[in-house]
């Protein structure tokens, strides 16, 4: 609900908060294609989400590093300067928590093969079952580094967090700071080789024009 809100109330200030968030010199508008209230606020996964920005993999493709049924992502938009902005948004602590619901064999076998090759690239915690617990964040980490570093693809990946949110579970910034910290200890995500493209983003909904980038 509040990143539909954000997409079509304010897209604005929130491409602004992405651009101060990121370090960006340039302004560079950006244009959400996603959820849109004249498109019943559709949210796309798998070859939909690719369709949707028009990309196309030339090196790598989707379903050679990811089964089917793959993140639905909350946002996806467009700059001027063909960069492409992938959406994750969590409202509580507790949705950052999840595990693989995958069961098909030859599915968990590509997924964990996918895992193991980010494992490596971004040298996590190796110890640490990637499909479970913080299975989200790295699966989306996953399709970072298929679009940027397998296809070169200028793709970032925005994690989207909500303060305050009285529909729930209200979450402060030091909650949300001291779970995030926990979580990139556990995995070993801290400053890793894709970290210039993640950016993370939190957005008051008190009220939810009040957006403070971090």
């Amino acid at each position: 609900m509040w990143m539909q809100d954000v997409i079509n109330e304010c897209p604005v200030l929130f491409n602004n908060t992405i651009h101060q968030a990121a370090g960006f010199e340039k302004w560079e508008p950006i244009e959400w294609l996603s959820p849109l209230a004249d498109d019943e606020y559709s949210e796309y996964c798998d070859q939909d989400f690719l369709d949707l920005l028009e990309i196309d993999l030339p090196y790598v493709g989707l379903s050679d590093f990811w089964p089917s049924k793959g993140p639905l992502w909350d946002a996806l938009g467009r700059a001027e300067n063909s960069s492409y902005f992938l959406v994750e948004a969590k409202a509580n602590v507790t949705e950052i928590i999840s595990s693989s619901q995958t069961q098909p064999p030859e599915s968990n076998a590509l997924i964990k093969r996918s895992l193991d090759e980010i494992c490596s690239y971004l040298d996590l915690n190796s110890e640490f079952n990637l499909t479970k617990n913080f299975y989200q964040y790295v699966n989306r980490l996953a399709h970072l580094y298929l679009l940027r570093i397998l296809n070169n693809i200028p793709v970032y990946l925005v994690f989207v967090y909500f303060l305050n949110d009285y529909t729930h579970k209200p979450t402060s910034k030091p909650e949300w700071d001291g779970a995030l910290n926990l979580m990139h200890s556990l995995i070993g995500s801290e400053g890793h080789n894709l970290s210039r493209y993640v950016i993370d983003v939190f957005i008051d909904v008190h009220p939810v024009k009040n957006l403070e980038g971090s």
